[in-house]
């Protein structure tokens, strides 16, 4: 029997991409009529970007909330409608059209002002983002992903350049970021730029700098314009999405103070860097599933653990697709850990011995341990007083994609907890 998304997959590979892409097209400008165009009446702020994304629309939400703003959430984690919150179980980053312009007519619906959104490559290169009227588009950063999909670094890169194309108004740009100068050409009524190290930015009609930006295992810290802000988040990569937050916050007449209280409030981000236990060890779990997101995990604990060793558990980069990265992410986990067990993640319908073998060809010397509960407990058993375990690959993400379409049940979270009980 042949299913739906086998039908899908050769439909794609049978018609001439002009035909997939009008394809795309109508079905975004039909969902923006049936839904009645629901952002014109809303101001709509993208976020885009490799690695981030969720955690800077986070902080955006919390910063306008603060200051008594009612505000929607569309994001890889969860979903928002004027306090009202659910879980994203769809394991997509950005809904298909008409789930997305139904959300936005929902947000309207709810007296909502401002709705963020995260935007992706794969939801541009399908046109989700069209006939929504953006007030601002916002970008964290861009390092390689999904390049068998589009095709390239350049195809990817010029993938998220698109949601910068498609608003005029504001946009809010990393200036310590590789690929600022891409971002920079693209024409806006309003500029901000933010960063740590970047020089200058000539358009911007604003430029928000961290100073004194130091990170800890227990969260960071910075300061704008004089005045000192602290995370519970940990990472620099933390501070750079904090600082895109402020830019936004900035752009709609939000003022420091409201930006530095919102912030400080932030408890943790579901799967992002997320602490699950503090003594007598610290175990994190992080979704990083690329290689820079990975390397930016594994940097910010080694520099908090100091003498303490790292045991990483690392997942198996999915199924059928992004193959280059699995050999890249296990030569990562050997560079950075005092011990690496690689297991399994979303394998779908690839072998996930095969997987696991070529991500343990790259990390000589690491454990091979296809049941992931095994890995964690394994882990676990590993740690000492002073020393972290990072569990990536899944984060907030509550099953795990096998064969056949089937999905199990499972939360990296609730694993560690479950295991640690038993010690």
């Amino acid at each position: 029997m042949i299913t739906a998304n086998r039908m899908k997959a050769i439909a794609k590979k049978a018609l001439p991409e002009v035909v997939i892409r009008g394809y795309h097209f109508a079905i975004a400008f039909f969902a923006a009529v049936f839904c009645g165009f629901p952002s014109r009446k809303l101001k709509v702020i993208g976020v885009t970007g490799t690695n981030g994304k969720s955690t800077t629309a986070l902080m955006i939400v919390k910063i306008l909330k603060e200051a008594g703003h009612k505000t929607a959430l569309s994001s890889s984690i969860e979903f928002e409608i004027g306090g009202k919150t659910w879980q994203n179980r769809s394991r997509m980053t950005m809904p298909g059209r008409f789930a997305l312009q139904k959300f936005l007519r929902q947000a309207v619906a709810a007296n909502c002002r401002y709705a963020v959104v995260e935007v992706s490559s794969e939801g541009i290169k399908q046109h989700r983002h069209r006939f929504i009227d953006f007030e601002a588009a916002v970008i964290t950063n861009v390092t390689p992903e999904h390049i068998e999909s589009h095709g390239s670094f350049e195809n990817y890169l010029a993938a998220k350049g698109k949601l910068f194309a498609a608003c005029r108004k504001i946009h809010v740009s990393n200036g310590d970021d590789a690929n600022y100068d891409f971002f920079a050409k693209f024409a806006a009524a309003k500029k901000y730029v933010y960063g740590i190290n970047f020089g200058a930015a000539a358009d911007a009609i604003d430029i928000v700098r961290a100073r004194d930006a130091k990170t800890f295992l227990s969260g960071s810290s910075f300061e704008i314009d004089g005045r000192e802000f602290n995370l519970k988040l940990p990472g620099k990569f933390n501070i750079h999405n904090a600082l895109a937050a402020v830019c936004v916050a900035r752009s709609q007449g939000v003022g420091l103070d409201i930006c530095q209280k919102a912030l400080k409030k932030m408890e943790t981000v579901s799967g992002r860097m997320e602490r699950v236990l503090f003594d007598p060890f610290a175990v994190f779990v992080d979704y990083a599933v690329t290689p820079d997101s990975l390397e930016k995990a594994y940097q910010t604990i080694k520099d908090g653990i100091g003498a303490g060793k790292l045991i990483c558990v690392l997942g198996s980069c999915g199924g059928g697709r992004d193959r280059w990265k699995r050999p890249v992410m296990g030569g990562l986990a050997k560079q950075y850990c005092d011990r690496v067990i690689v297991t399994n993640e979303d394998p779908y319908d690839e072998d996930p011995e095969a997987i696991i073998d070529q991500i343990a060809a790259a990390a000589e010397g690491s454990e091979k341990i296809a049941d992931r509960r095994e890995a964690i407990r394994k882990a676990l058993g590993y740690a000492h007083a002073g020393d972290a375990v990072l569990i990536t690959g899944k984060g907030c993400e509550d099953s795990m994609c096998v064969a056949g379409g089937k999905k199990i049940t499972w939360s990296d979270k609730a694993a560690v907890l479950e295991e640690f009980s038993k010690k």
